[in-house]
């Protein structure tokens, strides 16, 4: 087995590329094992890769295709000397440093570990979803409900997320329709009011989502009421998905401290309880999940990691 590393970043959206520009900056010789193209859960580049157009990321004033940004991250990760594997980690040894990463069969060691999985949100598990997310399908209000100004839109969930994207989507949306399975609500109680007083919001009860309209755009929503077996089309150009999110976090179960919902806990910047690894970007943010507090969180891991080394080998 080779010498260990000095860092091995898992993951490769913005969190994880912008840790390996940084690492690879500072001359860590950083190896990004990327996630695998067919995988939902860890695939090269993040949810990025899911999105058509990134308006709201700084420095691209007339917006950018979300592959394009990806790739530019990694170019520039590539350039000052990072090694990329596209390949999904199957297997990590946290207990001590150095720490393994496996790839298959194949291990690697290194000193330190940035862990950058990311979330995946929670679909609908319609087929139609692979070909319209990013085409009028979205998981993201605070990224896209700007392309819908003036349009009727639908929100798809009942909890506090769901009310949040149904009310910030009022800034653009004439209409908005919050489609429920149930006929109450799980959302806090503050929530409910201030999506009920709004006018622009409607709500659909004990109904559920059956198919999504469109070829190449979302034109339209089968729905169906589970009680009534009642089936009718909601004519929608917009449809976010808000029943929740799942932190790519199986593979560090029982080896890094966790909260209910799965993600990473991190303390003073990016560091878990292990010392020496560290953790960015969604895999532990259930609170902003941007591409830019992404990037953001990837440098402070870094930093945080190059100083790590620098005082374990003072």
């Amino acid at each position: 087995m080779p010498d260990p590393r000095r860092v091995i970043i898992i993951g490769s959206g913005p969190a994880g590329l912008t840790a390996a520009i940084y690492t690879a900056r500072a001359n860590l010789a950083p190896l990004v094992v990327e996630g695998e193209p067919s995988s939902t859960t860890d695939q090269p580049g993040g949810q990025l890769m899911l999105t058509t157009e990134v308006e709201n990321f700084p420095g691209f004033p007339e917006g950018i295709m979300g592959p394009e940004l990806m790739m530019q991250f990694r170019d520039q990760a590539s350039r000052f000397g990072a090694e990329l594997i596209t390949a999904k980690v199957t297997r990590v040894d946290l207990s001590s440093s150095p720490f393994g990463v496996w790839v298959g069969d194949q291990e690697h060691r290194a000193e330190a570990v940035i862990v950058a999985t990311g979330a995946q949100s929670i679909m609908l598990g319609l087929e139609a979803e692979q070909r319209l997310i990013g085409h009028g399908l979205s998981t993201c209000a605070t990224c896209d409900g700007f392309f819908f100004r003036g349009d009727e839109i639908g929100v798809v969930g009942g909890g506090d997320s769901a009310m949040e994207e149904a009310l910030f989507l009022t800034k653009f949306a004439s209409k908005v329709t919050i489609i429920h399975r149930r006929d109450s609500l799980r959302a806090s109680k503050i929530m409910q009011d201030r999506a009920r007083a709004n006018e622009k919001i409607e709500f659909l009860w004990d109904t559920v989502v059956t198919d999504l309209v469109g070829d190449n755009k979302l034109e339209g929503v089968d729905v169906r009421n589970v009680k009534t077996s009642a089936t009718s089309t909601l004519p929608l150009s917009g449809l976010f998905v808000a029943i929740g999110h799942t932190p790519n976090t199986s593979l560090f179960a029982g080896q890094l401290d966790m909260d209910d919902a799965g993600y990473l806990i991190t303390h003073d910047g990016s560091k878990t309880n292990v010392p020496g690894v560290f953790a960015c970007g969604d895999v532990q943010d259930h609170v902003y999940r941007q591409a830019i507090t992404a990037a953001g969180s990837g440098c402070m891991a870094a930093i945080d990691a190059e100083r790590w080394l620098e005082a374990r080998h003072a």
